[in-house]
């Protein structure tokens, strides 16, 4: 009596889980009962084995069909990852490329990125700027989605060049980067310090700022609609986001 009712233990639980994972704690208990009061067993130095040298990144292929299969093959960092590995979907010409952080939880089941209610809302987003999906490159930072659906600090770097190199294959002419890992991928910043205004992607050396208009990406950072969907009261801000991306496509297009 007197607890507050209206908690969501799930979700608190979950949110609690996410916070020790960030802290770095990965196992909540050992696999084996300890004894407190046992002796201390007598401290063995292991022998020091020759470093292995750490193989060079592999090099990617030049060509979107066989960056496609290569990416959900052994040689990206998510290979060892639990899970299914889901491939870029849409025209490989397409005008527009949407990246997001990962596959959804049950995209792996559907086969297909964003195929729940964040696809659902998507397609709504989309339509409300005159596309649909068959119209989009659609894209994930990760193949797999990762442990809590965060990507691990020390593979960042590298899948950050392997989405750049995938933006460069594709060479859109504009580019909606949904939630904070996208954000940071491409443009090397928090979400909401990229949001709110136009940013120039050179997809020819994988570079923001400016560089020859040929290579020239323009690109939108907004929230992704699993975000919106917990909070719907940022969808106005997200609209604003839309909005830029459509006035670009106008301009480009000629329309006035």
């Amino acid at each position: 009596m007197g607890a507050d009712q209206t908690i969501d233990w799930r979700n608190a639980a979950a949110s609690a889980l996410d916070w020790w994972h960030e802290a770095g704690v990965d196992t909540l208990v050992d696999d084996v009962p300890r004894d407190w009061f046992a002796a201390p067993e007598p401290l063995v130095i292991p022998q020091t084995a020759p470093a292995t040298p750490v193989a060079a990144p592999s090099v990617m292929p030049l060509t979107l069909a066989d960056f496609l299969n290569w990416r959900t093959g052994a040689q990206v960092p998510e290979a060892d990852w639990s899970g299914v590995s889901l491939t870029a979907i849409g025209p490989a010409d397409a005008t527009v490329m949407v990246l997001v952080d990962c596959p959804d939880r049950d995209d792996g089941d559907a086969g297909a990125l964003l195929s729940g209610a964040s696809g659902r809302l998507l397609d709504k987003m989309l339509g409300a700027i005159g596309l649909t999906r068959d119209e989009v490159h659609l894209a994930a930072v990760c193949a797999k989605r990762p442990t809590a659906g965060r990507i691990q600090r020390e593979v960042e770097e590298r899948l950050a060049e392997i989405a750049k190199h995938h933006i460069g294959l594709v060479a859109p002419k504009r580019l909606l980067l949904l939630g904070n890992a996208a954000s940071r991928a491409i443009l090397g910043t928090e979400l909401q310090a990229a949001r709110g205004r136009l940013h120039g992607f050179n997809h020819k050396t994988a570079q923001t700022g400016v560089g020859d208009a040929s290579h020239m990406t323009n690109v939108v950072a907004s929230f992704h609609p699993r975000f919106l969907i917990e909070k719907p009261a940022a969808k106005a801000e997200a609209w604003k986001d839309l909005q830029m991306l459509m006035r670009e496509q106008m301009s480009q297009e000629g329309v006035r």
